[in-house]
């Protein structure tokens, strides 16, 4: 971690939650901070060539089948406790009230576990989503600059009502915004365009509107769709059905009331459903046509993080480890666990062999790299979307007549090192602290990666066998959007170019 605003923010946090027994007092927290903070330095330092001590190992000789990536720091050995902590998943971890601890894990459960955990996670309790109230006039607005400054002051107001709310002053509300909530309803009312344009053009009369979306916060997508197809055209209207898959319980309970008074003073509640589970839990076929929507879901999906030997280019797949003070270690080992060999294999095959790597693509390459003065003797990392790789197993082994309507970032700034590596950032006073690891105390920090959408395409077309387009989102928004309803007097138009950085994937 870089900032002095992390070691601030780490008192507060360990000083107000239970969940941090063992990180009360004060003169404990100023050298776990500093420890946590060396140990993730190096917390890159390590590899292992097997994931117990072998019986060979010779007496005098280092043990060689356990051994360290070389770096400038020479980190402290854990090798003895890699070897003897078991290994759990974030599904193992869902019903612990505390944070784990002696355990070792990978990467991707981790993240899991840190974003999605029921008692600990960040979306399960940290995030508030943002409402800026009534929808902007944009025609009244000057320029996107004014957007900006009115942006501004809903937000400062919106969380002032929420302090005044909770009778104190939050130091570490985790506030964020969404292009539904910005631009509504004209956002929901492109999609729904698209939605009853697409279901004319396939499969209406014959079959119901059936519309799932993934991770739908407030709810506010649903209900813009809703209103214009009621609006716009009742007899499509009275053949949707909108399902949604919502994995944090708070947020579904959330739905379930606030939602559903509204769907029902709109006239939606009788075609709404709320279904409080995870998409990678699911067990029921849903053979009918549907359109399957998830909005900037793909960012927070779990990644896996390899390095590769650069001598040999085998991919060693990190683990981390969680030691009895709670601080993290990282692992990698060339044992890949067959869901990460799975993606290698998928991500070659549907891509012909044409991907980026993080290490250089020559043999002259690799051996200057290798030769530099205490250079690693692994790459740098790179993060593989090995959950992204489930949910299109999930499409198309029980929603095999599926099309899918998504849109998340393809490009991201201030991203931590490494290949498709993620934002790692949480809110402490109402700014952004951002830090360079995703080995973070679970539940407080955002990690958010940038979706590569040529991979990502090729790899739900092998997997589905549909045909796919991807366009940018100010290409969708063009298409479907009523952008003169976006525009300002100086004709910038926000909604189209806020997102330059999203890109749109559908199934054609």
């Amino acid at each position: 971690m870089d900032s002095p605003v992390v070691t601030q923010l780490f008192r507060q946090l360990f000083g107000r939650h239970p969940l941090c027994p063992s990180r009360h007092k004060p003169s404990r927290l100023t050298t776990t901070i500093h420890s946590v903070r060396r140990h993730r330095q190096r917390a890159s330092c390590y590899s292992t060539r097997s994931s117990s001590a072998g019986s060979d190992a010779v007496p005098g000789r280092r043990n060689e089948s356990n051994w360290q990536q070389r770096t400038t720091l020479l980190p402290e050995d854990r090798s003895d406790e890699f070897r003897r902590y078991p290994t759990v998943t974030a599904k193992d971890l869902r019903g612990r009230r505390e944070r784990p601890r002696r355990v070792k894990m990978l990467m991707r459960d981790f993240i899991e576990d840190s974003l999605y955990n029921p008692q600990y996670g960040y979306f399960s309790q940290q995030v508030v989503i943002f409402s800026p109230g009534e929808p902007f006039d944009f025609g009244s607005l000057r320029d996107e600059a004014e957007f900006q400054n009115v942006l501004s002051r809903r937000y400062v107001e919106f969380e002032d009502r929420l302090d005044a709310a909770e009778g104190q002053k939050s130091d570490t509300r985790q506030l964020w915004y969404t292009p539904t909530e910005l631009f509504r309803p004209y956002y929901g009312e492109a999609v729904a365009r698209y939605l009853v344009a697409n279901y004319k053009l396939t499969t209406y009369p014959y079959h119901d509107l059936i519309i799932y979306e993934m991770g739908a916060g407030r709810g506010t997508l649903m209900t813009n769709i809703l209103d214009y197809i009621r609006d716009v055209d009742p007899a499509v209207y009275a053949r949707t059905r909108y399902k949604i898959i919502e994995i944090s319980s708070q947020l579904a309970t959330l739905q379930s009331s606030q939602l559903m008074k509204s769907a029902a003073g709109r006239g939606h509640a009788d075609r709404v459903e709320i279904i409080n589970q995870s998409i990678f839990d699911w067990t029921s076929p849903v053979p009918s046509p549907c359109f399957f929507l998830a909005f900037e879901v793909f960012d927070n999906f779990a990644h896996d993080v390899v390095r590769y030997d650069l001598s040999t280019e085998t991919p060693m797949q990190g683990v981390v480890l969680i030691d009895d003070a709670g601080d993290f270690f990282e692992f990698y080992t060339p044992q890949l666990d067959p869901v990460a060999s799975r993606f290698f294999r998928v991500r070659e095959a549907a891509t012909d062999g044409r991907y980026r790597v993080p290490y250089p693509s020559t043999k002259v390459g690799r051996w200057l790299a290798l030769n530099r003065p205490f250079a690693p003797n692994l790459s740098a990392p790179e993060y593989i979307p090995t959950r992204l790789m489930q949910f299109f197993d999930v499409l198309g082994k029980y929603f095999p007549a599926h099309r899918l309507l998504t849109s998340d970032f393809h490009s991201l700034p201030d991203a931590i090192k490494g290949l498709n590596a993620p934002i790692v950032q949480t809110r402490f006073e109402r700014r952004p602290v951002p830090v360079t690891t995703p080995l973070v105390h679970q539940g407080y920090f955002d990690i958010m990666f940038p979706t590569d959408f040529g991979i990502s395409e090729a790899i739900y077309q092998a997997i589905t066998g549909k045909l796919t387009r991807v366009m940018s989102h100010e290409e969708f928004m063009t298409r479907w959007a009523d952008v003169d309803l976006t525009e300002t007097r100086s004709g910038e138009n926000p909604l189209l170019s806020w997102y330059r950085n999203a890109s749109v994937l559908c199934t054609v």
